[in-house]
């Protein structure tokens, strides 16, 4: 496995999609707000990525930490300041917003890679060397295998001949 995604909202995530399902309001502000970060992952090749949506972030913001095989995000959308503004409607959500992923092993993270285009971080950590598949070469041995000098073929002649003399 390569990442295991640890939402401490999801419970309450899930609460408040009930709650919206129960009122007729389909993915209310709240449900939306908590969630903060939607991501994609995939493995491409020997690269394992992940997209995160962070629409209106200042890329300043952005901060990326490892510690043991935890990744997490986090990264903070402003409340734009608007001189003589009376908000008609308020639906973006704004503050600080942390994810964390659990990441495999098998990741190097040593070589990671981060991008920010178009309100989407890209993180992408190559898989480690020792974790990619490879082949085994077997070679033929055309003499049989000695034991303390002896050949394994020799032995098991001399067993044979013991149990036929017995």
């Amino acid at each position: 496995m390569m990442l295991t995604a640890y939402d401490p909202f999801a419970a309450t995530s899930a609460a408040f999609r009930a709650l919206d399902q129960l009122t007729g309001r389909a993915g209310s502000q709240t449900a939306r707000a908590l969630s903060g970060m939607p991501m994609d992952a995939y493995r491409v090749g020997d690269n394992f990525v992940a997209h995160f949506d962070l629409p209106g972030v200042d890329p300043g913001s952005i901060d990326l930490s490892i510690e043991g095989n935890t990744l997490t995000v986090s990264a903070e959308r402003s409340v734009p300041q608007l001189e003589n503004a009376e908000w008609a409607v308020a639906e973006r959500p704004f503050g600080s917003y942390t994810r964390q992923l659990v990441l495999g092993r098998s990741l190097d993270t040593d070589r990671l890679e981060a991008s920010y285009h178009d309100g989407v971080l890209t993180v992408s950590i190559p898989v480690a060397e020792k974790a990619k598949a490879r082949k085994i070469s077997v070679t033929r041995a055309d003499a049989p295998a000695a034991v303390e000098g002896r050949t394994i073929e020799g032995e098991s002649a001399q067993a044979e001949q013991k149990s036929v003399t017995s």
